[in-house]
């Protein structure tokens, strides 16, 4: 199976495009904004398109990319707020909405939620909003979308491997190695669900 992974250079990409190349039985091509062997900025659809005209036909689609803005509404903007919808929700639709063309019958595409969502934290509004909003649109493109082709989202809390970044964000929170997250986007592609948001540590 030939599987894209967007977001390959961070700490979630990374365990999942390692995940998928175990064993060799994924094609796996990693794309990062500035790092790994393809470049993409999923905030621009002709990056996007021209990505997938380079990559040729698909079986999956995987996006871990996509930065919120955590700051306090008091100080948050209605500009800072859109920079983050921008970035992590209206890139991962983009992408889903773009590649969809580019999937081969019975494909699936996986975007990447989060624990904000279900367990809000400070200064995380817009990690909430965008974690929703994707979360609402797998579910409903599952409907829409015909050949077969399938759609989820993984939710994951914070990972071990970024408790030292992000633990502050996220006080007494446990986090999950990221092998366990990994697992869930396998999960994804390799299975028969659509629609589905799977929650990793929360």
């Amino acid at each position: 199976m030939k599987i894209v992974v967007i977001g390959a250079s961070g700490d979630v990409g990374r365990s999942v495009a390692d995940e998928f190349e175990r064993g060799g039985k994924h094609e796996v091509i990693r794309v990062g904004r500035t790092r790994c062997e393809h470049q993409v900025d999923i905030t621009c659809d002709e990056s996007v398109t021209t990505l997938f005209e380079q990559l040729g036909p698909v079986e999956g689609i995987v996006v871990t990319a996509g930065n919120v803005v955590l700051a306090s509404v008091e100080k948050m903007t209605a500009d800072d707020f859109h920079k983050g919808l921008q970035d992590k929700l209206l890139s991962q639709v983009r992408v889903a909405l773009i590649g969809q063309h580019y999937l081969s019958d019975g494909g699936s595409i996986t975007l990447t939620s989060g624990i904000a969502v279900d367990d809000p934290i400070a200064q995380g509004s817009n990690a909430a909003a965008s974690n929703a909003g994707i979360e609402g649109f797998v579910r409903a493109a599952a409907c829409d979308f015909r050949r077969g082709i399938r759609i989820n989202a993984v939710s994951p809390t914070v990972l071990i491997e970024s408790m030292e970044r992000f633990g502050p964000f996220f006080p007494g929170h446990e986090g999950v190695p990221a092998i366990s997250v990994a697992m869930a986007y396998r999960r994804s592609v390799e299975g028969v669900h659509s629609g589905r948001v799977y929650r990793v540590g929360h």
